[in-house]
């Protein structure tokens, strides 16, 4: 007797968040590095650092600029680290780690071909180390609902219904 697939023969797409899960190497900028005396910014001095700074270290990496202090850090300050950071990173926001994972997650996810889930019934499985798997999971529903047929969460053996496309 042979033994059939019937999850895979019923056509359903099965999403693994783990498949976006950013693979890049993460790293933080700290602005509170470059602070006078741990309080402000001088702009003279600051603009000597950038100048003088090694940025080949964020070659291909994913950079989040953040401040780790209460300090005022002026918005130019950041756009210059910016300004530096899309010569030489791969990615970069300014924000938290969480924030950066969030853009990466997202960029895979709108790397997706659409055209693969038109009329498709897709499950998306929960089950995975993503750091932020709330953001991913809504991130593609509000990607694929206007293509797929149905979304659902969870096992094929067991899923959670999230949306079904209304009949015109």
């Amino acid at each position: 007797m042979e033994i059939k697939n019937k999850i895979k023969e019923s056509g359903l797409i099965q999403m693994d968040l783990s498949d976006f899960k950013p693979m890049h190497s993460i790293i933080g900028f700290d602005m509170s590095e470059r602070l006078h005396k741990g309080l402000v910014l001088k702009e003279k001095e600051f603009r000597q650092w950038l100048k003088d700074h090694d940025w080949s270290q964020y070659k291909s990496k994913a950079v989040y600029i953040h401040c780790s202090v209460d300090a005022i850090v002026p918005t130019w300050a950041y756009m210059l680290v910016m300004s530096n950071l899309q010569e030489v990173s791969e990615m970069a926001v300014v924000g938290s780690k969480t924030d950066l994972e969030k853009k990466l997650i997202e960029q895979k996810i709108h790397d997706l071909d659409v055209s693969d889930f038109k009329d498709e019934r897709v499950i998306i499985k929960g089950c995975s180390d993503i750091s932020v798997p709330e953001f991913a999971m809504s991130e593609l529903v509000r990607f694929l609902q206007s293509h797929a047929k149905s979304i659902m969460y969870g096992e094929p053996c067991s899923t959670v219904p999230i949306y079904k496309k209304k009949k015109p």
